[in-house]
């Protein structure tokens, strides 16, 4: 994981592109976080910043006609490529994402399983574990598990509780662990959303980005505050949030109740997890795919930090270098 002081400007727009993209896919599937994306691709913390940037001072500049001053105080070549890879994944991948939820819902979650697992242990490995950062990720741990396992509720989707629940998903969805669509599931907005989203009906979509962007700006303050004087402590309640969300992405489900959408199909809205069939071939694809999502996030961690605990004691890669040292055989 990236440390607070590494300069946002060391990241590239192409890295920032591809981070937005991996954020914006993660942001359709209920149960995966796009905070978590941002958290274990190590730009968590200058994301966060970068969001504070929008502030009373730059609202004051764009009153007194000082465009410039207001423009240059905000890291755009940080949030611009970001926002666009966050933007054409959730463009470009609503529809595959629903079609991979509604059939093959199993390698899907899995590969997001492999995902958090790995990066549980990557964040785990930056923690001071004291009896407080140990308390914390329990703490952290419970509230995710009791949140994912919510009831959605029936709501109507008009304009202010489309606001609202935009608002409320944003909050959730800079927070590892939480995911802002599960969030918009139990406020019975999931299914709407992704299909306004999906046909670009905008009566419905500019509700709830201004409800995000209303969220966004206030929430992040609170947590930029919490993380700068309480960073070990945050940081063990944030990874507490991703522990406790495996319980919505473990694979294997048995639906208990559904209700019907908009579109007069079932929606499954409780679940119970359940046991895999050890002896089915779905099994054994899911595990391979869980795998190989654990080792692509592992691999990436390492050579964004040269210190994944599975990997540092094979490889050490060496920053500005070309060189890498592999363990020797014998």
């Amino acid at each position: 994981m990236h440390t607070p002081d590494t300069a946002a400007r060391s990241f590239s727009a192409l890295r920032l592109f591809l981070t937005g993209i991996a954020m914006g896919i993660a942001d359709l599937i209920p149960g995966v976080s796009g905070g978590t994306m941002a958290f274990i691709l190590g730009i968590y913390e200058h994301l966060l910043s970068a969001i504070k940037s929008f502030n009373v001072q730059v609202l004051r500049l764009l009153s007194q006609g000082r465009w410039r001053a207001a423009l240059t105080s905000i890291p755009w070549g940080f949030l611009i490529p970001l926002g666009f890879g966050i933007g054409a994944a959730v463009l470009a991948m609503a529809r595959v994402m629903r079609y991979l939820l509604e059939n093959h819902p199993v390698y899907l979650f899995a590969f997001f399983f492999g995902l958090i697992v790995a990066s549980i242990i990557a964040v785990g490995a930056t923690v001071r574990w004291t009896p407080g950062a140990a308390m914390a990720l329990v703490g952290g741990t419970m509230a995710a598990y009791v949140i994912v396992g919510l009831v959605p509720l029936t709501m109507p989707h008009d304009p202010v509780t489309l606001f609202v629940s935009g608002a409320v998903a944003i909050m959730a969805m800079i927070l590892p662990g939480i995911s802002g669509s599960f969030i918009l599931l139990i406020l019975g907005q999931y299914a709407y959303v992704l299909d306004a989203v999906a046909d670009l009906n905008l009566l419905a979509i500019v509700p709830v980005a201004l409800g995000a962007v209303v969220g966004l700006t206030s929430f992040v303050r609170l947590l930029s505050w919490l993380l700068r004087h309480y960073h070990n402590v945050m940081v063990a309640v944030l990874m507490g949030f991703m522990v406790g969300s495996l319980r919505k992405i473990w694979p294997w489900k048995e639906v208990v109740e559904t209700m019907l959408d908009r579109h007069g199909k079932p929606m499954p809205i409780r679940e119970r997890n359940i046991l895999p069939d050890f002896a089915a071939s779905e099994f054994w694809a899911a595990l391979a795919i869980a795998v190989a999502g654990f080792i692509l996030l592992s691999v990436i961690d390492h050579m964004q930090t040269s210190a994944n605990p599975l990997l540092r004691p094979f490889v050490r890669v060496r920053r500005g270098h070309q060189e890498q040292d592999w363990p020797m055989t014998g």
